[in-house]
């Protein structure tokens, strides 16, 4: 209702007036001077967040990759399926997208368990109760009599 009583009255009262209302200038009607900045001001602080924006984005796409460069790594480890999007995100990066350094680092270590694991040694230290320094010294006299033998054959 107070609107009614304000829009009847109003419209009257201007006229009454003559309109002699306070105009404001056209910057403070633009969004600079709504925050109480020129237009060159206002011009410089939007590209100021338009830059950091970017930056931000940049940043957010390198983690992007970088997350997916980790599971692509796994998948391969564990022989599981390719997945599109990550190699999408990968190239979308644009650069050369590394794994992380710790990671890397704890790769590497597997990568080196994995090498003992698959050799002889580290397949006979999977065996329960087998003692892998007894079986080094045991190979080792054995050697050292078939060189001994080997010496004393009057054949060779």
């Amino acid at each position: 209702m107070a609107f009614m009583v304000k829009h009847m009255i109003g419209g009257q009262l201007k006229d009454l007036t003559g309109g002699l209302t306070e105009e404001k200038p056209e910057a403070e009607k633009s969004e600079a001077g709504a925050k109480g900045m020129t237009q060159e001001e206002y011009e410089q602080y939007q590209q100021q967040l338009e830059e950091e924006k970017q930056e931000r984005d940049a940043n957010f796409a390198q983690k992007k990759a970088e997350r997916a460069t980790i599971r692509t790594h796994f998948r391969e480890k564990y022989r599981l399926p390719k997945n599109e999007l990550d190699e999408t995100q990968i190239q979308a990066a644009g650069q050369d997208v590394e794994l992380p350094t710790e990671l890397a680092k704890m790769i590497a270590e597997d990568n080196q368990e994995e090498k003992h694991k698959q050799s002889v040694l580290g397949q006979l230290s999977n065996i329960q109760n087998v003692d892998i320094d007894h079986l080094k010294d045991k190979a080792q006299a054995t050697l050292e009599e078939l060189k001994n033998s080997a010496e004393k054959c009057s054949l060779m």
